[in-house]
């Protein structure tokens, strides 16, 4: 798992290029909580800028005629001085804490210890995934944080294939990334 270094570039897709963060227009209850997302693989963000496009066509936020997503471009310009989390690879503790910022009153305590980091970084659970972590949330395994339910879930997220992903939670954090420029990248 890639961990945050000076000079680091890291991706970030949506439907509209990104400049300058702002945690106030992030989403809640996502994987690592509420902060800006971004991964090191083009490949992964392009996707997402993909997904992010036909997410907003739905809701009325851009044309339905839009035809490009963006993926933005950050340097990291000092890793020092943040307070971080990796995961390693997508196991129990990854699962219970994606579960924790997803589903309000799950891992709580998991939750609140997550609460000081700056960054927050790990396997990435996404649209190929959430429908194996929505079982597992509705208990589809057995009770979940069971051993029985967390082993089922984790052996059908295939792990091993999953792209890692940042999330920036602090003003801090966004202040040692740099943009450096948004690309088109044609819907389809």
């Amino acid at each position: 798992m890639k961990q945050l270094e000076t000079g680091l570039i890291l991706y970030h897709g949506s439907y509209c290029a990104v400049e300058e963060p702002d945690l106030d227009k992030c989403a809640k209850f996502k994987d690592f909580g509420r902060g800006f997302y971004l991964t090191s693989s083009k490949a992964q963000a392009e996707n997402f800028a993909k997904i992010s496009a036909a997410k907003a066509k739905n809701r009325g936020l851009i044309s339905e005629n839009e035809r490009f997503g963006f993926v933005s471009s950050f340097s990291v310009t000092d890793a020092a001085g943040l307070n971080c989390f990796y995961f390693d690879t997508a196991d129990v503790a990854w699962l219970h804490c994606i579960v924790a910022h997803r589903r309000s009153g799950a891992f709580v305590d998991l939750r609140n210890e997550m609460a000081d980091y700056d960054v927050v970084s790990g396997k990435i659970a996404n649209d190929d995934t959430n429908a194996t972590i929505l079982a597992y949330m509705g208990n589809v395994f057995g009770p979940m944080g069971s051993e029985q339910a967390d082993n089922m879930c984790i052996s059908l997220l295939l792990p091993e294939r999953l792209q890692d992903q940042f999330c920036f939670r602090s003003m801090a954090a966004l202040s040692k990334l740099r943009f450096v420029k948004s690309e088109r990248v044609i819907l389809r």
